[in-house]
């Protein structure tokens, strides 16, 4: 026991050389215990809320850039699809444009052709109806010269009716002669 006693008085001595008592500590400890308890109540718990808070915030955010950057992507790939689809559907306006203007230019071709042909149709009906006056009024004409050389000849013994006739059935049979 005289040894325990001994303990004692030196370990006391080290505490009270520092200036610590055990009321001290004991006051002390508790002092620290409510203010870190006050300080956990009013800084840690808003400090933490702020900061899941921001955390919240941030992750909700770079979901948001995601569905963002996803819904660009998409409307990238429909742009494109537009763009592809507008590019197809130009190019079929442009081959029906030229085969409607093949389809004019065949048409007005063929119109100018059929009206090429009735000219033609007309100018060689015209060219019949002229070369028939022709023919006519040469017969006339050689009608009226053979009467006059026949008259000449008989001296008036026919009359220009019956020369007629006679000078149409002599180039009658003259044509029917050449025909055979």
């Amino acid at each position: 026991m005289a040894l325990e006693l001994s303990a004692k008085p030196k370990e006391r001595t080290t505490m009270d050389a520092l200036g610590i008592t055990l009321q001290q500590l004991l006051t002390q400890l508790i002092s620290f215990l409510v203010l870190f308890i006050l300080l956990y109540i009013l800084a840690y718990k808003p400090i933490m809320g702020m900061l899941d808070s921001r955390s919240q915030k941030i992750k909700e955010s770079l979901e948001a850039a995601e569905t963002a950057r996803l819904e660009a992507a998409s409307s990238a790939d429909k742009v494109e699809a537009q763009i592809a689809s507008a590019r197809v559907d130009g190019q079929k306006i442009v081959a029906e444009a030229r085969d409607a203007a093949s389809k004019l230019r065949e048409q007005e071709q063929e119109r100018a052709r059929e009206e090429v042909e009735s000219m033609l149709e007309r100018a060689r009906t015209e060219i019949g109806r002229e070369k028939d006056a022709a023919v006519e009024d040469i017969r006339k004409e050689f009608a009226g010269l053979a009467i006059t050389a026949a008259e000449r000849i008989v001296e008036g013994s026919l009359d220009a009716k019956a020369h007629s006739n006679l000078i149409d059935k002599v180039l009658e049979e003259g044509l029917s002669g050449r025909n055979n």
